[in-house]
């Protein structure tokens, strides 16, 4: 009797596994954990990490300056990054609009970082998306896309890795940001 019970138990937790395991509905909008995107309309090709434990997505960038202009808040900051299509060290500054602050709690204590959206090309589509600035020079990954930014993706398969390469162009389509947030911090 005993013996049958555990085998019952056995036999429940495998099938129950196996289903907890099943792969996402066939979609072209399965990405992997480590893609290449482009920085629209740079043009530059970056690799980037989807971090599903990261809320919102980050950016490398340099000599961040947030200063007012007619009135807002807006932000400058330099991409200095290699083109994973050239293999070149290339280098922009970007002047935007400052969309939002958040507040990162961390092991290294408390840090507030302005947001910026940007457009990012992911597959064959332009998504305009939140961004925090940091220095991710000592990151592998230029690019960390946080589940705000892959719930607007599709599905993400941890086990894979460059399933799209960036091919948009001005005809693509672009889906805006829609988890649109007040100026008020948030802790990430």
């Amino acid at each position: 009797m005993k013996k049958g019970f555990i085998a019952f138990i056995t036999a429940s937790l495998l099938s129950s596994t196996g289903m907890a395991m099943a792969t996402p509905p066939s979609s072209p909008n399965v990405f992997g954990w480590v893609e290449k995107s482009m920085l629209m309309p740079w043009g530059v090709e970056l690799k980037t990490k989807l971090d599903s434990g990261a809320l919102t997505s980050s950016l490398h960038a340099t000599d961040v300056d947030v200063f007012e202009k007619d009135g807002d808040d807006w932000v400058r900051f330099t991409v200095d990054v290699v083109d994973e299509a050239t293999g070149k060290k290339v280098e922009k500054t970007f002047e935007k609009p400052r969309y939002r602050k958040v507040v990162i709690r961390g092991a290294g204590g408390t840090e507030r970082r302005p947001v910026v959206l940007m457009k990012v090309c992911m597959g064959n589509t332009v998504y305009e998306e939140q961004f925090t600035l940091n220095d991710r020079s000592d990151m592998i990954y230029p690019v960390l896309l946080g589940r705000r930014t892959i719930s607007h993706l599709g599905y993400l398969d941890v086990t894979q890795t460059f399933q799209h390469s960036p091919q948009c162009d001005e005809n693509s389509p672009v889906k805006m940001d829609k988890d649109q947030q007040d100026d008020k911090d948030i802790e990430d």
